[in-house]
């Protein structure tokens, strides 16, 4: 991985963990159903850019199906309970239970795929999910309003995103990532675009709000899809992963910068507890020279 890589891999993972921060001051606006439709569209119409350029209308097209499941489960899903989340706990908080998504991978990739767990992947499940219980307790103790309900939004979604990881690895291997992509944002904007009518804002919203809807859109969704996959291009799929350990610091750096977020103790150990967790679960030990 050369230095690049890596100053590419750092800005991939503030880009996401900034996506907890813009959904946390613009969603008490938007509402979650019509944030996450202007995000999802934003990003589908700069994806489908890259993908006409790059001619994958054809293999899009014979796709249909399985990238509708994917922008269901993968994107308009998840990101509706990400944002209804941030509107009762902070960007931190939030960007930390999305750090629990490889472990929901790693769970259904055993129970559904039949993929075998090791000894010490099976230790990383158990220490990850005493992570987020340890989350949990701690958002209980802190007397935050709402707070459970939102992490257990979070955490569907995180679930989401798990389901959806090894449906994409089960039904569209050999696919070009820009392709799964693009395709997946384009559905969750076409079958989000009913409720984000419906739900559309009565007031009008601030220019802030405005702004922070656009950025979630063109960074954390359509610019951070294309770097991630210039990652994967450049240095696999398994070094381009390792992103999910930086994104809950990011996320709770920009939560402390700009919104003036508290990270306690509790916050931080249980931030710690997951990433450990996550990488015993996805075998890091093994490429750090382990058995």
């Amino acid at each position: 991985m050369t230095t690049g890589d890596r100053i590419e891999l750092v800005l991939l993972a503030a880009i996401w963990g900034a996506s907890f921060l813009f959904m946390r001051v613009a969603v008490p606006e938007f509402g979650a159903f019509a944030l996450v439709e202007l995000r999802v569209s934003i990003g589908a119409l700069l994806l489908l850019t890259v993908l006409f350029w790059q001619g994958g209308v054809r293999e899009f097209r014979r796709l249909l199906l399985p990238l509708t499941f994917v922008g269901l489960v993968g994107s308009a899903i998840p990101f509706v309970l990400f944002a209804y989340g941030t509107l009762m706990i902070n960007a931190g908080t939030a960007a930390v239970i999305n750090a629990s998504a490889p472990l929901f991978t790693a769970l259904i990739a055993y129970l559904w795929l039949r993929d075998r767990l090791h000894p010490m992947q099976s230790l990383g499940l158990a220490i990850g999910f005493g992570g987020i219980l340890l989350l949990l307790w701690d958002r209980i103790a802190l007397n935050v309003e709402g707070a459970a309900l939102a992490i257990v939004a979070c955490l569907a979604a995180a679930l989401c995103y798990g389901v959806a990881v090894n449906y994409t690895k089960k039904n569209l291997t050999g696919v070009a990532p820009i392709v799964n992509a693009a395709g997946s944002q384009l559905a969750a904007s076409i079958l989000l675009l009913p409720l984000a009518i419906i739900y559309w804002p009565e007031q009008v919203v601030s220019a802030q709000g405005w702004y922070h809807a656009i950025a979630l859109g063109l960074l954390s969704t359509g610019i951070a899809f294309i770097l991630y996959f210039r990652l994967i291009a450049r240095i696999g799929p398994a070094r381009a992963i390792t992103v999910t350990y930086l994104i809950p610091v990011f996320g709770m750096l920009w939560g402390l910068l700009f919104l003036r977020e508290a990270i306690s103790l509790g916050m931080m150990a249980a931030c710690a507890v997951i990433i450990i967790g996550i990488a015993l679960a996805n075998g890091r030990y093994r490429q750090a020279g382990g058995p």
